[in-house]
Formats: C-alpha cells, sequence, structure tokens
C-alpha cells in the first residue's frame, strides 16, 4: 500500500496535503525535540545531585548526616512494616495532638511503624539565648478541616516562647473564621505569642496575605506553613540552625523536604508522593549543591526578612509567587539553602480534581514567572548552566503541551505512512514519525529506506533515552529516601510515568492561560485532614464540580486508543507501546475523575 498523493485527488490537491501534513510533520518533529531536551536535562540533575556541596555548605550540613540516616532507617521501617495500612498518623486527635513526643521517629521500631513525622533529634545547641525570634507565619483560606490541626503543630514546636511569633493570616470565608479564632484565643490564655490577623478583602490571595502582614513581622526570620503541614517539635530549631551558624551569610531561604502523611492513602497519592520525592531529593538537591538557582516551595521554609525587603517583597501577578520571589532574591545576590534532612509531613490531595486543580495552578504561575524573569536571567553576571537550568525550572510545565501535540499529530502522520517502508521506523513518541513522512512525500520511497532507517534509528535511541530519563530520576530519589526499601517501589514509578501525559490537557490549558494571563487568578487545593484508607472524603465540603474536561480526556484515550490500533496494523511496533501509554493515562486519569464525581455526588 504505497502512499501516492496524486492516485486520489489532483496535482493543486496533492500540492496543499503535502504541505499540510509536512507542517504537521514539522510540528511533530519539533515536540519530539524539545521533549527529548526536558527528558537528557532529568538524566542531568539526577547525575550531578550527588555533588559534594561547596565547603561551606559541608560544614553547614556536617551535623545532619546522622539526622538523615536516622529518618531514611525510620522511613525504611515504616515502609516495610507487614501491619501498615497508610503512612500516617494513626493516633492524631484532639487529645493527644499536643504530646509529639508520640511522633518521634526514634522510637523502637515497632512503635515507628505507625508514623512518618519529621525525626525529632535534640538539638546540640541548649541555650535558648542562641536562638533569634522568628515568626511563623499561616496563610488559610477556607480550611475548617486541617486548619487548627495545623496551629496546634506550631504551637507545639520546640523553641524560646517569647522568641517566636506566630501569625494566623486568615483569609477565610467560612466557619474556619470562628475555628481559627477560637483556637488563638485558647493559645493567647496559655500565654503565646500568637495573632489572628483577617482580612476582609482577599487582594493578592497568599502573596498579598503574606504582604500585607509584613509590617506586623517582629523578627529577622519568617518561617511560613500552609495548611495542609503538620511541623515536627524541632523542625524550627533543625531549620534555624542553618541562620544561627552562619550568621553573617547571605541566605534568603532555608527550605526543606514536604513529607506526606497519606501516601499509602490510594494510588494517586502514592504516585504525587512518589513524584515529590523526586523533586526534593534530587532536583532541589543537584540545583543547591551545583550553584543552580532553585526555590522556596511555598511553605515549609524559613525567609530572611531582609532578603523579601531587598528582592521587593511578594508579588501577587503570578500563582507562583514562592517562585517569583525566590528568583528575584537570587538576582540580587541571595543564597537559598535546601536541606533534604529535615522533613516537614503534609496531606496529599486524595481527589483527582483537587489534584489537577493543583497541577494547573504550578504549571501557570511557573510559565508566569518564566515570562516575568526569564529576560532577566538571561541578561544577568551569571554562568551559563545556570541560565539553562533556570529556564528547563520556570518552563518545566511546557513539556505537556508538547506531549498533547504529539499524540495529536500522530493519527494523521500514522494514516499517511507508507507500511513497507516505515515497519522499521518508529513514530516521533518513539523514534520519529514525521521525517519520514516528509521524506517518503519528497523522495521516491525506494530510494530513501537505507536513509530513513538510519534516521528512525538516531530518533529511537534519542527518544527512548528522554523517555526514561524522568523514570530514572524517581528511582534515585527513592533509593536515596528508602535505602531499604526502595526496589518495592519500583511499580510506583512506572505508574507515575503512565500518569504524565494523562495530565498534558489539563496542564497545557494552564500553560495557555499563564501565558496569556487567562482563567481563574487562584483556586485552592482543598484538604480534608485524611489519615488512614478507612477515612472517606466524599461527603466533605469543598468538593470540586466535574467540567467538561474530563470528557476531553476520555476522548484523548479513545483518541490514543485509535493510534495505537493503527500503529499495530501497519506493523509500527516499537510505536505501539507510546500510543498505549497514553491511552491507559488519559483512561485513568479521566476516568478516575469521573468515578470521585460519582461517589461524592449528594
Amino acid at each position: 500500500m504505497n502512499f501516492q498523493i496524486s492516485a486520489w485527488c489532483g496535482k493543486k490537491e496533492s500540492t496543499v496535503i503535502l504541505i499540510l501534513i509536512s507542517i504537521l510533520a514539522a510540528i511533530n518533529t519539533v515536540a519530539a525535540v524539545c521533549l527529548t531536551f526536558y527528558g537528557l536535562n532529568a538524566y542531568w540533575l539526577t547525575a550531578v545531585h550527588g555533588r559534594p556541596p561547596s565547603r561551606r555548605k559541608q560544614i553547614a550540613f556536617a551535623r545532619r548526616s546522622r539526622v538523615a540516616r536516622e529518618y531514611q532507617t525510620a522511613q525504611a521501617a515504616i515502609a516495610t512494616s507487614r501491619n501498615l495500612r497508610a503512612i500516617t498518623v494513626n493516633n492524631f486527635d484532639d487529645h493527644s495532638f499536643g504530646n509529639f513526643e508520640q511522633f518521634r521517629l526514634d522510637l523502637p521500631q515497632h512503635q515507628a511503624a505507625n508514623y512518618a513525622i519529621a525525626p525529632n533529634v535534640a538539638p546540640d545547641i541548649d541555650h535558648n539565648d542562641y536562638w533569634p525570634t522568628v515568626t511563623i507565619q499561616l496563610p488559610i483560606f477556607n480550611e475548617r478541616y486541617v486548619s487548627q490541626r495545623l496551629v496546634d503543630a506550631v504551637c507545639a514546636l520546640d523553641y524560646p516562647r517569647d522568641r517566636m511569633q506566630i501569625q494566623v493570616l486568615d483569609d477565610s470565608t467560612d466557619d474556619t473564621q470562628e475555628i481559627l479564632r477560637e483556637t488563638v484565643a485558647t493559645y493567647q490564655s496559655q500565654g503565646l505569642w500568637i495573632e489572628y490577623i483577617h482580612r476582609v478583602n482577599r487582594s493578592g490571595f497568599k502573596a498579598g496575605a503574606l504582604q500585607a502582614a509584613m509590617p506586623m513581622v517582629a523578627a529577622n526570620y519568617i518561617a511560613i506553613f500552609d495548611a495542609d503541614f503538620i511541623p515536627s517539635s524541632h523542625w524550627l530549631k533543625d531549620a534555624m540552625r542553618h541562620y544561627v551558624e552562619n550568621p553573617h551569610g547571605k541566605v534568603a531561604v532555608v527550605q526543606t523536604r514536604w513529607g506526606h502523611i497519606n501516601s499509602e492513602y490510594s494510588l494517586l497519592t502514592k504516585l504525587q508522593a512518589t513524584g515529590l520525592d523526586g523533586h526534593f531529593a534530587v532536583e532541589q538537591q543537584a540545583r543547591a549543591n551545583n550553584g543552580y538557582f532553585l526555590n522556596f516551595n511555598g511553605t515549609a521554609g524559613i525567609w530572611n526578612r531582609q532578603a523579601i525587603i531587598d528582592a521587593g517583597g511578594w508579588h501577587a501577578d503570578t500563582l507562583a509567587e514562592d517562585m517569583d520571589l525566590s528568583y528575584r532574591a537570587q538576582l540580587k545576590g541571595w543564597q537559598i539553602i535546601y536541606d533534604n534532612s529535615i522533613v516537614a509531613p503534609a496531606e496529599l490531595p486524595v481527589a483527582i480534581a483537587a489534584f489537577k486543580l493543583q497541577q494547573f495552578r504550578w504549571a501557570k504561575g511557573g510559565i508566569q514567572c518564566a515570562k516575568k524573569l526569564l529576560r532577566q536571567i538571561w541578561g544577568a553576571k551569571i554562568r551559563l548552566g545556570a541560565k539553562i537550568q533556570a529556564t528547563f525550572h520556570m518552563t518545566g510545565y511546557a513539556s505537556y503541551p508538547l506531549m498533547l501535540l504529539l499524540i495529536l499529530t500522530s493519527m494523521p502522520l500514522l494514516l499517511t505512512m507508507d507500511m513497507t517502508q516505515t515497519s522499521a521506523v518508529s513514530g516521533a513518541i518513539a523514534n520519529s514519525i514525521a521525517p519520514n513522512i516528509v521524506n517518503n512525500l519528497v523522495n521516491p520511497p525506494s530510494s530513501s529506506i537505507t536513509w530513513q532507517n538510519s534516521l528512525g534509528g538516531f530518533w529511537s535511541t534519542l527518544m527512548l533515552s528522554a523517555t526514561f530519563g524522568p523514570p530514572f530520576l524517581y528511582l534515585n530519589a527513592q533509593r536515596r529516601i528508602y535505602p531499604q526499601s526502595w526496589f518495592r517501589r519500583l511499580g510506583r514509578i512506572i505508574c507515575l510515568v503512565m500518569l504524565g501525559p494523562g495530565l498534558s490537557w489539563s496542564n497545557t490549558r494552564a500553560v495557555f492561560a499563564g501565558l496569556f494571563n487567562t482563567g481563574a487568578n487562584f483556586r485552592r487545593t482543598p484538604k480534608f485532614a485524611i489519615k488512614n484508607k478507612s477515612d472517606r472524603w466524599q461527603n466533605k465540603a469543598y468538593k470540586i464540580p466535574l467540567d467538561l474536561n474530563a470528557v476531553i480526556e476520555i476522548g484523548l484515550c479513545i483518541y490514543s486508543a485509535i493510534c495505537c490500533a493503527i500503529a499495530l496494523y501497519k506493523g509500527m511496533y516499537m510505536t505501539v507501546p507510546f500510543m498505549a501509554l497514553y491511552a491507559i493515562s488519559y483512561g485513568y486519569v479521566g476516568g478516575l475523575t469521573f468515578w470521585q464525581s460519582w461517589q461524592s455526588r449528594d
């Protein structure tokens, strides 16, 4: 079945079709090349994340090596416990929460198997006179299920009471206001330095709340926690050591790693935890160790107040105010420290709609920051490698439109390929449909077989290498965090790879919303205080209504399945797994959205 345009249409129509197919082929090729670079960058970050930091950083981190090993051992014990049903705080209730001794990971193994909270290690500095005043800001909006839990955890921090100012920055419009007012009043009566600050006008959302509270900050250091976090009692002292032991350093932020209290709740939470582990244990570590730009992650970190002022304060013109301020501070010469051994546990979204909403916000915010800051970064007097990594970092979500382009252009290209000439040459997703299509149209098939096979083999090698870049990164992160049980998590890594394409429609919308400043400005990710597998969220408030995007995702699942069938029929067996991957991924994301919406119906 040789593809001959002139056999079924006139010369003019043949030219038009040739041009259209060539355009699709070019788009397909460009998308494949760009995805290749993003994939190869994952290899690079994995390769360099273990590089030893500078001498000054080695001194600052020396005391934490033992802490890291203890935490990893406890994590491994948790992961391998036969009785474990959820990595969570199983005995989490209002009466026992204040006693954080029960959450220690240096307890005997049979007790540690019930908890996954950051290690409670006694500080080396015992005198309170060494600790500077710290302000802890808790920006909250409509979080009736987790807001009190956060305040309780922060008030239980092991830090001199006269040097710990707590600001509850509440923009809530529901009964969260009453919950927080009552909680703050209770702790005030106990002598804690805690303030409740409520804004009627939510201008600027989280960035606006943080900026509005700056005149009321009494300290030179500002710790920030989102509502879904539960810091352990020694988190503040562990993180503040970076400032205390290096008082003259130009450190803007000390960022700590996120933990997960409900990672074992469902497949979705397992995949989220694996992805976040990769971001922190490899990506953030690599950026910190190699002098690249890195970002404050919006929570579980401590800012130097002067760095915020020097960088121009919190801006509300992006949805990634944390990344925005981080890059502006670093452009001013400030440094960000990332400490992988200090962990602040948090609750992961359990609803796929909430997870997609969170991803949408991160994707849109990252692209907005790229629009705002990339020109300044490339104009700054910094080394080329840092500029390149900053570009990859801020435009990371641009990989999702590329994924979508690949699958959308695949069907017409597959339909116009000659089976005989391309059975040994794969499509762009695996090994470049595009160059072969153009070549078949321009050159006689009989004279281009050798050229096609050579180019196809080159693209096969390139794209397969890029495809396995992210899994390689996730695998190394699991080995780093769970050295005794990482091999039991290989299935999660495979499933996480399958999740990516399914998010491409939602995140593509976010990327274009960031490029053109359209869409909703801010929609928070609802949390439901989920701790155990038996907990249910479907009958709680803050449910996200079903929209047409799930229908489109199911449509893309069907479209991908058809592409898979066409590739199979044409003998393009190397392309089939990639098409199947798209079909499964879209089916999972769209199907789970419908299923959870049906479960939570009134």
